[in-house]
């Protein structure tokens, strides 16, 4: 049952979207993953911290053979982007003539995958995708764009389902908002 408030650390959260609506949502894009790949399984590259939840979800609603890998970046810091991207664990897969998707939890200003991107194309893909469980128009700095979006969100701070403030409240299975 969702929580009416949440408060982690010094900010206070309300309910934003629901894990029910959330989990149809992954089996509605791991479907559509499923018919646009077919017969050719594609590798899941998974950007950590923020999209393990997603991404294990989403990797669990396919309904074709697919391979999954993690890499850890980050530009966040608090509720605000950083403006740089640290790569603290790389990629080590072979990417060449094999169908990428990267999974990201939300993109916001774009910075991360802009700078992740590069380094992708550069390995000889047959493909490159994007999958996001979240994303924030308004907040896009950088040409970015997901094939596969969850949902939609205005520029404000969220929590749960993956995403956290300071390290803390990834385990919540809702979306909250940051209330005010």
């Amino acid at each position: 049952m969702t929580q009416l408030e949440v408060t982690v650390l010094d900010k206070t959260f309300v309910p934003f979207i629901s894990r029910e609506t959330i989990s149809a949502r992954v089996e509605e894009l791991g479907e559509a993953i499923s018919k646009d790949y077919g017969d050719e399984p594609p590798l899941m590259i998974a950007i950590l911290n923020g999209s393990f939840i997603f991404a294990a979800d989403l990797f669990r609603a396919l309904k074709i053979n697919a391979t999954i890998s993690f890499v850890k970046l980050a530009s966040y810091k608090g509720t605000t982007s950083t403006g740089s991207v640290i790569t603290a664990i790389g990629l080590e897969e072979q990417l060449k003539d094999r169908h990428v998707i990267i999974v990201e939890d939300i993109i916001d200003t774009g910075k991360t995958l802009s700078a992740f991107l590069p380094e992708i194309h550069q390995r000889g893909p047959a493909s490159v995708k994007i999958a996001t469980f979240l994303t924030k128009p308004d907040a896009l700095q950088y040409d970015v764009r997901a094939d596969y979006t969850g949902f939609e969100i205005a520029n404000r701070f969220v929590l749960g389902y993956g995403l956290d403030y300071d390290g803390f409240g990834r385990n919540l299975p809702d979306l909250y908002v940051l209330k005010g």
